[in-house]
């Protein structure tokens, strides 16, 4: 197995394990991670910036051997993992000013305790590092034992617990409206 940075020509074969992740989170915890309709279009046209953008680590996992390497075959290597994350701002009240979020993990059934879900994170970990990132930060569904398991292997800790309640709207808040933001078209007063 090796982790790779990912390209551009990559993300046709990361685009199933997007699927099984949302799938994943969606099953565990739907109201928490139901996802738009269009999410595999929009991880489609997502995943090349993060492949091309310097302050993004796009990573896969594959096994088989490389295309190109001695003895193997065109497509012979399958990606059987992934990781993305983004360097994103923190709020001008902590000593970080940015971090490094890893925004997923995704490891295929077949290749899981095989140290893929570890490597991609140690290897996310260091390239971020060479960004001069002081922090790493990801969230994980509390179902997933084996992931905080594999995340606390790498150095991560519990921080933050995220709490979730979902609100009816209000009466007022249910009439129609012109503001397009919130979906209406005609006047309410």
């Amino acid at each position: 197995m090796i982790v790779r940075p990912a390209t551009a020509d990559d993300v046709p074969r990361v685009l199933p394990l997007v699927r099984a992740l949302c799938d994943l989170h969606a099953a565990r915890d739907p109201e928490r991670f139901a996802v738009r309709a269009d999410v595999i279009e929009r991880y489609a046209a997502w995943l090349p910036v993060r492949a091309m953008d310097a302050r993004s680590v796009f990573l896969v996992a594959e096994e088989g051997g490389r295309a190109g390497d001695a003895g193997v075959a065109s497509g012979a290597a399958r990606i059987v993992g992934f990781a993305v994350g983004t360097i994103e701002p923190e709020i001008p009240i902590f000593w970080v000013p940015e971090c490094g979020w890893i925004h997923d993990v995704y490891v295929a059934p077949e290749a899981r305790r095989g140290g893929v879900a570890r490597a991609l994170v140690r290897e996310a970990g260091a390239r971020f590092a060479s960004m001069g990132v002081k922090q790493l930060r990801l969230h994980t569904g509390v179902f997933n034992e084996a992931a905080r398991a594999a995340f606390a292997c790498e150095g991560f800790r519990p921080s933050v617990v995220e709490m979730l309640k979902t609100v009816e709207p209000s009466p007022a808040d249910a009439r129609p409206t012109t503001d397009p933001a919130r979906g209406g078209a005609t006047p309410h007063r």
